[in-house]
Parts: C-alpha cells; sequence; structure tokens
C-alpha cells in the first residue's frame, strides 16, 4: 500500500514542475480527491450508495472536486488544481492528468434511462483546463485536449484536439510527441502558424493596403485647375 502511494505520488511530481517533495503533493486537493473517491467507489460497489455519495459530498467541499462515486478510475490519475467536475459512468484509464475546471460530462438520454452516458478517458490522455468533454464518446490513448475545448466527437488515438466543438489538428500518429506535455497542447506545429502561412498572410495585407490606398485615392477631391474660392 505504501509502495502504491509513493509510486503515486512521483508520479504526481514528474508531471508537476512546482513540488520540491512528496510532503508537499499530499497537500494537493486532486490527489485528497482521488483518495476519497476510492472509498467511495468501493462503497458504490458494493452497493451502499448513500455513504459513497456521503463521502463524495465531504470530498467535493474539501476538495471543490466532484467526482462520482461510480466513475471508474486507473492508476496515476492526476487531477492539477481542481474545480473540475467527472459524470458516473465516466470511464479513466492509467497515467490520466487533467487541468483545472475539465467537465466529464453526461447526456441526457431520450430513453429515460442511464446507460453509459459520461466519456472513456484512454489511458496517457492530457486535457486542458477548461475543456469540456461530453457523452458516451471516447478519447482514445494519448491524445490531447486544448484548453476550453469541447469535445462531443470520438477523438482517435494521439490526436490533439482544439477550438469549440474541438477539431483535430490532424497530426500524423506517427509524429507523435512521446513525452509528456503540459496543458495538453504542444507549443510548436500545427498550434502555431507555419511560415507559409504567415507569408500568405503578409502577401493578403499587402494587397488589401493597396485596394484601401487606391480607394482613398478616388475619394479625395480633385482642384479644378484654373478657379479660385
Amino acid at each position: 500500500m505504501l509502495e502504491r502511494l509513493v509510486a503515486y505520488l512521483d508520479s504526481v511530481k514528474a508531471r508537476d514542475p512546482a513540488p520540491r517533495s512528496r510532503w508537499e503533493v499530499l497537500l494537493y486537493p486532486g490527489v485528497w480527491a482521488v483518495g476519497y473517491h476510492r472509498l467511495a467507489h468501493w462503497l458504490f460497489e458494493a452497493e451502499l450508495y448513500f455513504l459513497a455519495r456521503l463521502v463524495n459530498h465531504w470530498s467535493r467541499w474539501l476538495t471543490a472536486i466532484d467526482i462520482h462515486p461510480g466513475a471508474k478510475i486507473g492508476k496515476n490519475f492526476f487531477i492539477d488544481h481542481g474545480f473540475s467536475v467527472i459524470g458516473e459512468t465516466a470511464e479513466i484509464g492509467d497515467n490520466v492528468t487533467i487541468y483545472q475546471c475539465v467537465t466529464l460530462g453526461g447526456t441526457n438520454p431520450t430513453s429515460g434511462q442511464g446507460g453509459k452516458r459520461h466519456p472513456t478517458i484512454e489511458d496517457e490522455v492530457i486535457i486542458g483546463s477548461g475543456a469540456q468533454v461530453i457523452g458516451p464518446i471516447t478519447v482514445g490513448r494519448r491524445a490531447r485536449i486544448g484548453a476550453n475545448a469541447v469535445v462531443t466527437d470520438e477523438v482517435p488515438e494521439g490526436a490533439t484536439m482544439i477550438g469549440l466543438k474541438a477539431r483535430s489538428t490532424l497530426v500524423p500518429a506517427e509524429q507523435w510527441l512521446k513525452e509528456f506535455i503540459p496543458y495538453g497542447t504542444p507549443c510548436d506545429d500545427p498550434c502555431e502558424p507555419s511560415r507559409d502561412c504567415l507569408e500568405k498572410l503578409e502577401a493578403e495585407l499587402k494587397s488589401l493596403r493597396a485596394e484601401v490606398a487606391a480607394l482613398r485615392a478616388e475619394r479625395e477631391p480633385v482642384m479644378r485647375s484654373g478657379t479660385d474660392d
């Protein structure tokens, strides 16, 4: 048990440069929220629903993180900062990282029955702050969800999703960045403008400036020669 806890704290420390020791990591609300969830989920599976909810409500009050007792969470799950919501039928794999204000939300089934209505997050996914992942979709292994993205469709393995509604940046699978990337999005192409894109924008700007200058020239009053007012 102690070895598992130490391994978990080390996994968090490896993804966050802020803490200088494991003791600091123990103060993280995300760490406490996951710990309370383990207990709440055990009670939930034992069909002690009221007690599971009681633990859940206490954890939410203490950490500002709401994880439904029914959610299934794998190893080394790290919630950085907190203020996140994870629904009942959400499934989270191993080594998943999410940042603040993330929602793993559900849809309202027209049948009136619960069923699977929250997302499945596969191993090593990173979800940026403010992202909303909604519905019974699957976010593939090593995918990255950019900050404030709204994801309602299946996410392929290794894809990087940005925007509202989220779209893939179409990074080829063989070009994955294998190392951990904070905040879910790499800081180079395709998220930054390419050289060709910048050159095209500069050419369009030059053309627009020329058109504006020509229009201004046409509107200037023409001085009639040989007249004085």
